[in-house]
């Protein structure tokens, strides 16, 4: 089976049924799949061929679900960009992943046409709202709407996903239909059964995580609410309005919409599942959210490379289970996937219940290769298939996974994932700055946010605010200002080294974790 058939088979039958909602405008089945026929035939008009790629930047939208089905109906990979990264992250995941064209919202334009000229491969740019001199609905209308049934096979490539890289280069995800459709039937699995018209809201970006579950609803005859921003008021009042069943949410946000100040007052009957993922959520904010909402929340974990792993809804989360706390626990392996703890230092050898290690997944969701980087690939997949997640956790002995620390200092702040490594190659580049340490500490709003640790040259004084603003600044240009540390700390001494020489986070880290029983943390996770 292959995304584009299912997707087609979905809008001829629920063809009155409303697909998608953005804002006041609301399409049926039919029209949203004739709007997404004719973006294929205007990408394919360009001489772009099946397979390939073509990077997107751009916010929830309707704009954005044409874009969604007509890639899948011209059979091209969608390559999502992500607004808030910085123009050296654009270039690098378009470059790599060798893009041919770039779709673009009119409002990110500039930020592409900032870097067209180190991008010599990428040979059409669509700004919507003037391509071709035309306005973005007369654009889509000079396009015919019969559909070019373009062969897909079920192990074609579909999208390709970007998640940090160690090494400061974001490493690309690639999904084939099979892999994709296996991942959103798995983040369903435990789910109460979702009935056509039933509406799945999209706070966060549907080429970020909440895009796992867009393909899921639409098969299911579901209607996808799109937000283009976040805002917890303005959220919780579409929640409520719009009578939204499911929606996905990072910890951050979860916290933001059960403290909104009406959301206690609000009618919550249509609510069925509001699934948390991207970072581990703190006791208070998911027993503070079941207050609010209802018996609604489940947890799932995984990551980009794979997933789902493990889910569990309410009735287990909030359950008295002897010899665990499912409260503190990512939940246990679904049916069809396996769940293991693999010695960090050989990855082959598979640890007893109750001892801590690696997790090691593998399912159908997960990825089949790092784009064109096998040493990664390799680095991450086992000989026996599976993903090494990088994390260190435990199981216990009724099967529930804990997640303890990270095994590669990875920081994960509102549920982006923030490698110490690539702030470091930039803050390196400071004058001012000998050497550098980055890493996580918690935070309040965001779970865990980074923080950078500074030898500095002499004649740089420590307690210079201007440096460490500069830090940041400089942070925030050439990463996107969400990647930018919190905390910087100068320092006049050197930072302690291993005695081979290399800097030791785990000690700079240590101090900001007293009073934590793990070292990952979610909102006021204490």
């Amino acid at each position: 089976m292959d995304v584009r058939g299912l997707m087609a088979q979905a809008a001829t039958l629920n063809a009155r049924r409303t697909a998608v909602i953005h804002g006041d405008r609301r399409l049926t089945f039919e029209e949203a799949w004739r709007r997404g026929i004719q973006v294929a035939n205007a990408l394919l008009a360009l001489e772009l061929h099946p397979g390939d790629r073509v990077g997107v930047l751009e916010d929830n939208s309707i704009e954005a679900q044409d874009f969604f089905a007509g890639a899948t109906i011209a059979g091209l990979v969608r390559v999502p960009l992500y607004a808030r990264n910085s123009a050296e992250a654009h270039t690098h995941m378009l470059a790599h992943t060798g893009c041919r064209a770039v779709v673009v919202a009119e409002q990110y334009a500039h930020e592409i046409e900032a870097i067209r000229r180190d991008l010599p491969g990428v040979e059409h740019v669509v700004v919507r709202g003037r391509h071709d001199g035309l306005g973005y609905e007369e654009w889509l209308a000079s396009h015919s709407d019969v559909d070019p049934q373009v062969p897909i096979d079920p192990d074609d490539w579909y999208i390709i996903r970007h998640t940090g890289g160690t090494t400061g280069k974001p490493k690309g995800v690639a999904y084939t239909h099979r892999s994709w459709l296996a991942a959103g039937r798995d983040w369903f699995y435990n789910f109460p059964p979702m009935v056509a018209g039933e509406r799945c809201l999209h706070v966060g970006p549907i080429s970020h995580g909440s895009g796992y579950l867009y393909t899921p609803t639409w098969l299911s005859g579901g209607c996808n609410v799109l937000l283009d921003h976040f805002e917890p008021s303005d959220t919780i009042g579409v929640m409520e309005r719009e009578q939204v069943g499911y929606m996905f949410a990072v910890p951050a946000m979860l916290n933001a919409l059960a403290r909104e100040e009406t959301a206690c007052n609000r009618d919550w009957s249509a609510l069925k599942v509001i699934q948390i993922g991207g970072a581990p959520i703190a006791d208070e904010t998911a027993l503070l959210a079941r207050d609010v909402f209802g018996m609604v929340l489940y947890q799932g974990f995984g990551q980009t490379e794979a997933l789902p792993v493990c889910m569990m809804g309410p009735e287990e989360w909030f359950s008295d289970v002897e010899g665990s706390e499912p409260l503190r626990s990512t939940g246990r392996a679904l049916p069809f996937a396996y769940l293991q703890i693999r010695d960090p230092e050989n990855p082959s050898i598979e640890c007893p219940i109750g001892q801590q290690g690696e997790i090691a997944i593998k399912c159908d969701g997960q990825m089949l290769e790092f784009w064109e980087n096998p040493d990664a690939t390799a680095e991450r997949i086992t000989t026996d298939g599976f993903v090494l997640t990088g994390d260190i956790g435990r199981l216990d002995e009724n099967g529930y996974l804990y997640v303890l620390d990270r095994k590669d200092d990875m920081i994960i702040s509102g549920g982006f994932n923030i490698w110490p490594a690539e702030l470091e190659n930039v803050i390196a580049d400071h004058p001012g700055v000998i050497e550098v340490a980055v890493f996580a500490v918690p935070d309040e709003k965001w779970g865990e946010t980074p923080m950078a640790v500074c030898a500095v040259a002499d004649g740089v004084a420590v307690d210079d605010v201007a440096v460490a603003d500069e830090i940041r600044t400089l942070c925030a240009s050439r990463l996107g200002s969400y990647k930018k540390p919190t905390h910087v700390e100068l320092w006049a001494e050197a930072l302690p080294k291993s005695p081979v020489g290399k800097i030791q986070r785990k000690i700079l880290r240590e101090p900001h974790w007293v009073g934590f029983d793990r070292r990952v943390a979610g909102t006021f996770d204490r």
